[in-house]
Parts: structure tokens; C-alpha cells; sequence
């Protein structure tokens, strides 16, 4: 007698390891269905939190990892290895998917150590691989041993794939993607602003290395020139800098910025501004918020650094300006609000065109796919 059940092909299993239950869901969701539509199972390993459950009802598994995501504890990062190392053991899965820095560096060091296929995601180096030189040492050492057999590592951006090839940290396949990509159903088009004075938005955690110094310096500064213009803010402020807390009421206070605090949907802010402003420091991999904007048709100003350069077209979709460098955004935002209205809305146009050419989501899917399907 035949055991139909034994003919069955067994599922392969795909381990997703992260490090926040909100970006695995808004970021990652499209892989996650996609992997599920084409019959893998997924099972997914990351902090708890709102969105797991309906991630779980889609037909996922769930395993709860507890992750540090800015602490230096060593202690508290070998129990995260020793959490990795059960999770593989008990999942047993046919490969591994790692995203931002603490489960690459454990998530693929418990594979390599258990040789088990792994592709890494970099989502950007962060800022301690270009800060303290001891914390770059052990960074540098760890991300060695933890991508060294890696299936495959995929970049957001040429200066992180460079800086991590070059000093022969990823010796293997290495892949460019188009950062986390757009979801263009969900980011629409939308109507430009009505109004003529230019509305600007920050949007992020409020932190030194976010550049918010240099947002609320230039607001100030082009308020005195430009007094109808809109500064707003959205984010919430980093629990280890509460001093922005009184700088921030003091801008409101005397009318230079509108502070919003946190908002879980940031899309109807994005479509009252004209222009977004990212003013970060670095160690973004590809920054999600001037994706997001841009796909909704609005122009961008930021850093001229890794992870937001690449969105960018001088003078056409926005404008870059010197790192940390109050004056050189002050001439930027000057820059655009000189501009015409027809050519502030055919900025806009001119983003959402780059988004749907170059971040489309769909193409970081199909990449993923094509490795996975190799096995």
C-alpha cells in the first residue's frame, strides 16, 4: 500500500529572525505573504508586540526573542546568541532571513555555527561602526565570523556593500537592493498641497544623530525670512536625550516648529507638507521615510550621506546638503521655496516617477524569492 502522506513534498520552513515585531510587519509583510502564497512555512522570531498576531493569522508561526536593540550589554547579547541557537534547534528551518544589526551578528553567527543557509539584510552599519573605535573593533570582528558563510548578503546602499567588501568582511555573495522598497498600493500618488507657502516635515526619532539640531536651527532660521513657511515635527523623543524635550518647547513656543509627537500613521502629515527634511548624521541603510514620502509625490532635502543620497536627484526631486551642517540646509530649504508652484508640484512628480522606476517593493520580494527558490 502507498502512504499518500509520505509522498507529500514536506514544506520548507523559512526563520525569519528581527528585532521589532512594527518594521518586520510594515517592511517585511509582502515577503512574508509571498513565501505563504508559494507554500513555505513561516515562522517568525522577533520581540511580541501588536502585529504579531495578525502575522500568526495569516498562517505564521511565532517564536518571542527578546532583542536589546540599542544596548551594549554583552551579557544581555550572549543570551540573545543563546536564544538564536534554541530557536534553530527547534525550528530546524531550511533557511535563515536576518534583518538590522543584532540578528545578523548572532542570527548569523548561530547559523554559521549549526550550517544552516542564511541571507543577511544590512540596514545600515548604525553609528557605532563609525564612532568609538573599540565598539567599530568588536562590531567589525563580529559581523566577520557572522556573514563570513552567508548564502547571501544584501546591501541598501553601494557605501555600506564597499565598506564591507573592501576591508574583506563579506567575502561571499553580496546583492545591492533597492533598500526595504515602497509598497506603491499603499504609498499612493497624492494631490499636491493647495496651499502656496512651503510646509516642511521631519519625521523620526528625536535624537542627535537624526540631525534634529539641524531641523530646528534652519527652522528658526527661515521663519525669521519666511515667517508664513510650516516646520513640523513627528517622532517620538529618544528616552536617553530628554533635553529635547525643553528645546523643542521652547522652538513651539515661539512659533519656529509644530511638534505632533508620535503617530502610529505618519501619511496624512506627509501629504499636508510640500517637502520632507531627513537631516541624519549616517548609518542609515536606505531610509524608509524619504522612500515613503517620495512615492506620495512629495520633494526631499537630506544629508548628503550613505541611505539618502540615493533617492535624490539634485534639482530635480530635491536636494542634498552637508551633513551637520545647519547653513547648508538653510540655503537648501531657501533653494526650494524659491521655486515657482508648478515646479514644487513637478518635484513631487518627479519623486513618485524615481520611486515606481528604481523602489518598487516588488523587486526586493522577487530577490529574496529567487535566493530562497536556489535551495
Amino acid at each position: 500500500m502507498v502512504n499518500i502522506n509520505a509522498m507529500k513534498k514536506e514544506r520548507k520552513k523559512v526563520l525569519i529572525f528581527a528585532n521589532n515585531d512594527i518594521w518586520l510587519y510594515k517592511l517585511r509583510k509582502e515577503i512574508v505573504l509571498e513565501l505563504l502564497k508559494e507554500g513555505y512555512e513561516v515562522v517568525l522570531s522577533s520581540p511580541n508586540g501588536d502585529y504579531i498576531q495578525t502575522m500568526v493569522n495569516w498562517g505564521c508561526s511565532f517564536i518571542e526573542t527578546k532583542v536589546d536593540r540599542r544596548g551594549t550589554n554583552p551579557l544581555k547579547d550572549l543570551q540573545l546568541f543563546v536564544s538564536y541557537l534554541k530557536v534553530l534547534k527547534k525550528v530546524k528551518p531550511d533557511i535563515v532571513l536576518t534583518y538590522t544589526i543584532k540578528p545578523n551578528l548572532y542570527g548569523g553567527l548561530a547559523c554559521r555555527i549549526l550550517s544552516i543557509p542564511y541571507i543577511n539584510n544590512i540596514t545600515g552599519l548604525g553609528s557605532g561602526f563609525s564612532k568609538n573605535p573599540i565598539l567599530k573593533f568588536i562590531i567589525t570582528s563580529l559581523y566577520k565570523f557572522s556573514l563570513r558563510k552567508s548564502t547571501s548578503v544584501f546591501f541598501q546602499n553601494t557605501e555600506d556593500m564597499k565598506t564591507l567588501i573592501d576591508s574583506k568582511i563579506v567575502t561571499g555573495p553580496a546583492q545591492l537592493i533597492p533598500g526595504s522598497g515602497v509598497n506603491l498600493q499603499e504609498y499612493e500618488m497624492k494631490a499636491f498641497p493647495k496651499e502656496e507657502d512651503a510646509s516642511f516635515i521631519f519625521i523620526g526619532r528625536i535624537m542627535k544623530d537624526k540631525g534634529i539640531d539641524q531641523y530646528l536651527e534652519a527652522a528658526k532660521a527661515i521663519k525669521m525670512k519666511y515667517p508664513k513657511t510650516t516646520f513640523r515635527i513627528v517622532g517620538f523623543i529618544e528616552e536617553t536625550q530628554p533635553h529635547y524635550r525643553n528645546l523643542i518647547k521652547e522652538y513651539e513656543e515661539k512659533g519656529y516648529i509644530s511638534f505632533l509627537g508620535f503617530q502610529a500613521d505618519v501619511k496624512p502629515f506627509i501629504e499636508k507638507s510640500h517637502c520632507l527634511v531627513q537631516p541624519s548624521h549616517g548609518g542609515e541603510g536606505m531610509s524608509n521615510v524619504l522612500l515613503e514620502t517620495a512615492a506620495t509625490g512629495r520633494a526631499l532635502i537630506a544629508s548628503d550621506i550613505p541611505g539618502c543620497r540615493e533617492t535624490i536627484e539634485e534639482g530635480r526631486n530635491g536636494y542634498v546638503f552637508k551633513p551637520k551642517n545647519s547653513q547648508s540646509l538653510v540655503e537648501k530649504i531657501e533653494t526650494y521655496i524659491t521655486l515657482s508652484p508648478s515646479e514644487k508640484k513637478q518635484m513631487g512628480l518627479n519623486s513618485r516617477l524615481k520611486i515606481e522606476k528604481q523602489f518598487d517593493r516588488d523587486i526586493v520580494v522577487k530577490a529574496y524569492l529567487d535566493q530562497i527558490q536556489k535551495l
